[in-house]
């Protein structure tokens, strides 16, 4: 008679096929052997027990047959789902997911590898099909990184909650480079606002203002506003941190612009919109088309709505605000990231050579009339 860690093999009824039954961690795993021949399907229970052995040694996860059915699609529905429950999905979190589920998404998750994931990126460098018409666009590192970044969330929740055992090496690569160097000028700003739907130009000058993420601005509810006060939920914020931002000057009268909005008239009703910017009524989600519209418009072409995160850390910065409370503002983490969006534009430079073209003018000028500088006269 076998004991439990023997495992055994059985008949179920009305089966032809032999089944195996063996235990790991206190858990009985039953499957199909998918013989019908006894002594093969103990060939079969005795690799399932050297695959247990293996990983009560350490040596390599146990990969149970309900982890063996499991499919990447699988893993990213369970992703998204908790991206929705967190309040994190947006257009450009499925834009990314899109890439991972139409490559792997029929893949069973245990058959992908370090070297597939490798395969993945190399075709996302060289081109992907962007329309009907089979033009490919080249991935940016940067791009690919968000989408790899997704897998790997997904084979980290599936571990967590115990639906696979391991997960693939994934790549990152170098994003050195990457740092984009777009900023607009307040005259450009104010071109781009006018072209701009009546709803989203509030929206874009709290951009400009504060050099907040769309997403943040977009999660703004009137709970949030605590007199001259906006804060920033944890939950809203990219790096997980609350942040206030006084109102003052412009940002004042935009706040008292949106108080003035907030009444949405319907056929029968007057409510109160809960969102500080909305579409009559609903929260503003994405308006990249009309962004884009705007900026053709302008004579713009290329130009993000996250430039305006740069643009207002580089005001910041040349009104003589401390970087300290600019980041603390913009909700900048790190210095590295702050500075790459602290540019230096061509005016920038052109001023700094100005202003030392004058002061070496003026420091030549003090010389002449300052005895004290004059070289002493030549010995007859």
């Amino acid at each position: 008679m076998r004991t439990r860690g023997e495992g055994r093999i059985f008949q179920r009824h009305g089966s032809t096929s032999w089944w195996c039954a063996y235990y790991l961690r206190g858990k009985e795993y039953r499957e199909s052997t998918g013989e019908t021949d006894e002594k093969k399907a103990h060939k079969v229970l005795a690799r399932r027990l050297k695959e247990v052995h293996a990983d009560q040694i350490g040596a390599k996860p146990f990969v149970g047959p309900q982890q063996e059915r499991t499919n990447v699609s699988e893993l990213l529905d369970a992703l998204e789902a908790d991206y929705k429950l967190r309040g994190k999905h947006s257009p450009q979190f499925k834009a990314h997911l899109k890439h991972i589920r139409d490559y792997f998404g029929n893949w069973r998750a245990v058959e992908v590898t370090a070297e597939a994931v490798d395969r993945f990126i190399g075709e996302l460098l060289e081109g992907v099909p962007e329309s009907a018409d089979g033009e490919t666009r080249c991935k940016a590192p940067a791009t690919i990184n968000r989408s790899t970044q997704l897998l790997a969330q997904a084979y980290k929740l599936a571990i967590e909650r115990r639906h696979l055992s391991s997960a693939p090496r994934i790549r990152h690569l170098s994003e050195r480079g990457n740092a984009r160097q777009g900023f607009f000028t307040d005259l450009e700003f104010r071109a781009v606002i006018d072209n701009l739907p009546e709803h989203a130009r509030d929206f874009a000058w709290f951009g400009y203002l504060t050099g907040w993420r769309k997403g943040e601005i977009a999660s703004l509810r009137w709970e949030d506003v605590d007199g001259d006060v906006i804060r920033l939920r944890a939950e809203h914020s990219k790096n997980g941190e609350s942040r206030t931002v006084t109102l003052d000057g412009p940002l004042a009268d935009l706040m008292d612009r949106r108080k003035a909005s907030r009444q949405v008239k319907t056929a029968n009703t007057v409510n109160s919109a809960a969102f500080v910017f909305h579409h009559n009524g609903n929260p503003i989600v994405d308006f990249r088309k009309a962004w884009a519209t705007a900026c053709k418009m302008a004579n713009l072409q290329g130009k993000l709505f996250h430039d305006l995160r740069r643009t207002a850390v580089r005001n910041m910065v040349r009104a003589g605000v401390p970087e300290r409370v600019a980041m603390s503002i913009s909700g900048h983490k790190t210095r590295s990231i702050f500075d790459r969006y602290n540019i230096v534009s061509e005016r920038d430079l052109r001023d700094a050579m100005q202003r030392t073209q004058a002061y070496l003018v003026a420091t030549a000028t003090e010389g002449k009339h300052d005895p004290a500088r004059r070289q002493p006269e030549r010995l007859q």
